[in-house]
């Protein structure tokens, strides 16, 4: 063991109460740090169990060459296996993981509470339940504590400390310096149910079942908008599958309850789908249908689109059109002439058209100097670009995107110009990601042909497109659409026209939600997004997220969310203002969240 802390010196005897998949993990991690443990189940077959995944864990491990055999048994050879509490006499530390019942958790608390000695550290890896509650069990409520991990307990790295208002300061300290010992990241958050990861990891869960339920999008488009459009690496529906649709209903009634956020409410489909049996993985079906219980496999169902369904281009799409020459709109025309179109693109002055070819030109040296493009491609894609300075260059086109700033006067005013300017049947779509786009539709003759087309930043790399149809968009245009994104090598999702599509309507609400939680002094914005990339495998924190895109930005589509929605809890976090109106923007203005003028 590293001799770090006082807690790692002197610290030599750990109980682990539950061999559960959870509590098995943790006795490995505890063992594999060279600490005696001392696991306790209620019978002989639950113990066998144990035994069980304590082996076949280890053993995958010595095939992955994590282990040596000989370390294997020796860590085997550090954990003894009872039946009895008494056997936890001499542990300093022990932490149960039985199933979430306050009730039995209480009552191995009381019992522990007379076992151990006066000094030793009690704590529970409750993942919602709360810790506060659990100490009135005991009769040193200062020393028992919250040390949740998360599964596996072996792999993954994050382990939130829970602290109660009475948890003593050198308890807390010595746990934080055991979890370090392990070799764990832990982070230290107050007793609320959730914590920091499940608070916000099952806001948006439950945002995205209630997006489903309204049939506002399919289970794959929401799937895929957040896997594309986010990198996250599951889709919210297949994550709550992989949970168990019970626990995550247990999770949410257990927050909602304690605090009353609507946010939290279980999503009505929920409980019905899990008083039908239908859990997720573990029982074969869920959001989706599986090879068989416990099967991580997919396999097609009622639901499942047929390939009769793919889009074809129901309308011919030879030319395109791009209004704006900014990076949104140059990574645009650089997607669609890669990809053999003809793109004439509109800027404001032959300065700004030049630019758009200088960018495209500067993207294919570097892509050429790394092997991934030739000269020969770079003349060939530059050869199908048109510059002008001129709307009426787009009369020919058949597909008009508009790529300019997000200000509805100025769209619609565009909108109104393209519906003189272009022929017949040409569809004119729009990037915009927050503003309504039949206010752009209704100001044409032809608000049918008038669609979104939401590529995401950067486009040249990022896979996404939201395909928005509004109330007047004919299905022809729609299909044309999702059809011309397969060809361009996007992965169509499509939804309706409203506030934040599927992306930014799941996505910022748990942004605003994590603000919230920092400005409640609940979490540092360090632990907070630590949690979310460890125990969420998110690509990035919240707060570092929101220091990229900007809080001026993140503010504006907060603002329009809560108009569209008139939902209280997607109402901007008034820090998140305050922040906007000292002009601490983000990375942009090198203060966010973060001072990055000194890095």
């Amino acid at each position: 063991m590293t001799e770090t802390t006082a807690t790692a010196r002197t610290l030599t005897t750990v109980g682990v109460v539950g061999l559960g998949t959870m509590g098995a993990g943790i006795a490995e991690v505890l063992a594999r740090h060279g600490y005696a443990v001392v696991g306790v189940e209620k019978d002989e077959e639950a113990l066998a169990r144990g035994r069980q995944y304590l082996e076949h864990s280890t053993a995958r491990a010595v095939k992955r060459e994590k282990l040596t055999e000989a370390e294997q048994a020796e860590l085997l050879g550090r954990i003894s296996l009872t039946t009895e509490l008494s056997d936890l006499a001499g542990a300093g530390f022990v932490v149960e993981a039985v199933v979430e019942s306050m009730e039995l958790k209480k009552q191995i608390f009381r019992e522990l509470d007379a076992i151990v000695a006066p000094d030793a550290i009690l704590a529970t890896n409750t993942s919602s339940l709360s810790v506060t509650d659990l100490s009135t069990a005991t009769a040193r409520p200062g020393r028992v504590v919250g040390v949740h991990f998360f599964n596996p307990a072996p792999v993954q790295d994050l382990v939130e400390i829970v602290r109660t208002v009475v948890t003593e300061d050198t308890v807390l300290g010595e746990v934080k310096a055991l979890v370090e010992a392990l070799g764990k990241n832990p982070v230290v958050c107050g007793d609320k149910a959730g914590f920091i990861a499940n608070t916000l990891l099952f806001g948006y869960l439950n945002h995205a079942v209630a997006m489903y339920e309204g049939r506002y999008a399919t289970r794959e488009d929401i799937d895929a908008a957040m896997r594309y459009g986010c990198g996250y690496p599951m889709g919210p529906l297949a994550l709550l599958d992989l949970i168990g649709l019970d626990t995550a209903y247990e999770i949410l009634e257990t927050m909602y309850r304690q605090g009353r956020d609507r946010l939290h409410a279980p999503s009505p489909i929920l409980k019905q789908m899990v008083t039908a049996g239908l859990l997720g993985r573990k029982t074969g079906r869920g959001f989706y249908t599986y090879e068989a219980p416990d099967s991580p496999v997919v396999v097609a169902d009622a639901l499942t689109p047929s390939a009769d369904d793919e889009p074809a281009l129901r309308h011919e799409i030879t030319t395109v059109g791009v209004v704006g020459t900014g990076t949104m709109a140059t990574g645009i025309i650089e997607v669609f002439a890669k990809s053999g179109y003809d793109v004439t693109y509109v800027g404001r002055s032959q300065e700004k058209v030049d630019g758009v070819v200088a960018a495209i030109t500067k993207s294919f040296d570097k892509q050429i100097q790394r092997g991934r493009s030739t000269e020969e491609k770079k003349v060939e894609v530059l050869s199908r670009l048109t510059g002008s300075a001129s709307l009426d260059d787009l009369a020919a086109v058949d597909l008009v995107v508009e790529a300019i700033a997000e200000d509805l006067a100025i769209k619609t005013t565009l909108f109104e110009n393209l519906d003189d300017i272009c022929k017949p049947g040409a569809i004119l779509a729009t990037t915009t990601s927050s503003l309504p786009i039949i206010a752009m539709a209704k100001v044409t003759s032809r608000p049918q042909d008038v669609i979104g087309m939401h590529f995401f930043n950067p486009a040249t790399i990022m896979k996404l497109v939201e395909v928005v149809s509004t109330v007047a968009t004919d299905d022809a245009v729609t299909e044309t659409t999702r059809a011309l994104c397969a060809k361009v090598g996007k992965v169509a999702v499509t939804c309706g026209d409203r506030a934040g599509f599927i992306v930014n309507a799941l996505l910022f609400p748990y942004l605003n939600d994590a603000v919230k939680m920092l400005e409640a002094h609940y979490a540092t914005a360090d632990d907070i997004d630590t949690a979310m990339k460890q125990g969420c495998a998110l690509p990035m924190g919240p707060f570092e997220l929101l220091d990229v895109v900007g809080n001026d930005v993140s503010l504006a589509i907060q603002r329009e969310l809560y108009l569209e929605f008139r939902e209280p809890g997607f109402a901007p976090a008034p820090l998140l203002e305050h922040l906007v109106t000292a002009g601490y923007l983000g990375r942009k203005t090198k203060r966010g969240f973060r001072d990055y003028s000194v890095r």
